[in-house]
């Protein structure tokens, strides 16, 4: 019964997210979190993993929620309800485009999608953001993981904004910079 709500709720998923895989987390974190399948948390950290993987991070995120859930089937499931709708969709509509993008109606429609995906990618940016600055394994505020998060949240920014370094490497540099960080306040709290 598992394998057919993920599959129900990745289909709502595939359906309702429109502005590609950045604005369709909202909805994988609502569908997710919402049914206390994974925590804000475990969900945090799948957004992440599914960042740092090559491909889509809509259909990444919603195969390692599938596969936390409930396993290879589950990722199989999730991941075929993700992109099912997507496939039907864009085929149709590649179909009616190709007839009918000369239209002003479409045209207006088209332009006014664009702010409602940017709004969703945000929301989804939101969300990411507090779930790994403020989650429970940081203390809330004035603490020196909160701080280290900070800077390294701003110091990542600058490096992808600024200098346009390749985010592999920003994520592996930011990953390592947290362990190192991790064994010198071990160390630092050993004395």
């Amino acid at each position: 019964m598992i394998y057919l709500r993920l599959f129900m709720a990745f289909l709502w998923v595939g359906l309702t997210s429109f502005g590609g895989g950045y604005a369709a987390l909202a909805s994988i974190e609502q569908q997710t979190v919402g049914n206390n399948w994974l925590s804000t948390e475990e969900f945090a950290d799948i957004i992440a993993i599914s960042q740092t993987t090559p491909g889509p991070i809509g259909i990444n995120a919603a195969t390692f929620c599938g596969a936390k859930v409930a396993g290879v089937p589950g990722a199989v499931c999730a991941t075929l309800g993700c992109v099912t709708p997507s496939g039907i969709i864009v085929l149709t509509l590649a179909v009616l485009y190709r007839k009918y993008s000369e239209l002003k109606p479409v045209q207006h429609a088209l332009t006014g999608l664009r702010p409602a995906a940017t709004g969703l990618i945000a929301s989804a940016g939101l969300s990411l953001c507090f779930a790994t600055l403020f989650s429970n394994e940081l203390p809330r505020m004035f603490s020196p993981d909160l701080a280290a998060a900070l800077t390294l949240f701003a110091t990542a920014l600058v490096i992808l904004r600024v200098f346009k370094l390749n985010q592999v490497w920003v994520i592996l540099g930011s990953g390592g910079l947290w362990a190192i960080w991790t064994a010198v306040k071990k160390f630092c709290l050993k004395l």
